[in-house]
């Protein structure tokens, strides 16, 4: 699978990045209450292909429950465009829907079930992986 280079940012701009990925996006809908109530589509990559281009000091981060998860957030428009997941704390998860449209083939959503946490992480625990190193 060859993969493009995707573009994106938070609502107002401010966050701006890019992340390698395939045309044809894999993602994932979990249910947990923030995904649920942000409205969040996965798309777990190795921290290698992603890369933030401006915004840093927009950022601020969120953490709850096991504190695991890096949730962050642009402080001016509060729209989570990436974060750092429990399931993957070695890659970063991309919200789809923060990504132009231009490189995007298609969008296979997938559901992970958080009442499943255990399994659904071992399932997509290689994400993450770099298969280069």
């Amino acid at each position: 699978m060859v993969n493009v280079t995707h573009q994106g940012s938070c609502h107002c701009g401010r966050v701006r990045f890019e992340v390698d990925a395939p045309a044809r996006i894999a993602a994932l809908d979990c249910n947990c209450s923030i995904c649920r109530m942000s409205g969040f589509l996965h798309l777990i990559v190795p921290a290698s292909r992603f890369r933030l281009l401006a915004g840093a000091e927009h950022l601020s981060e969120y953490s709850f429950n096991s504190g695991a998860a890096r949730h962050r957030f642009c402080k001016v428009c509060g729209i989570k465009a990436f974060y750092i997941p429990r399931s993957n704390p070695d890659g970063v998860d991309v919200n789809v829907r923060c990504l132009d449209c231009a490189t995007i083939e298609q969008v296979e959503v997938s559901l992970f079930d958080d009442a499943q946490r255990e399994a659904g992480s071992a399932a997509i625990a290689h994400l993450s992986r770099d298969p280069s190193n």
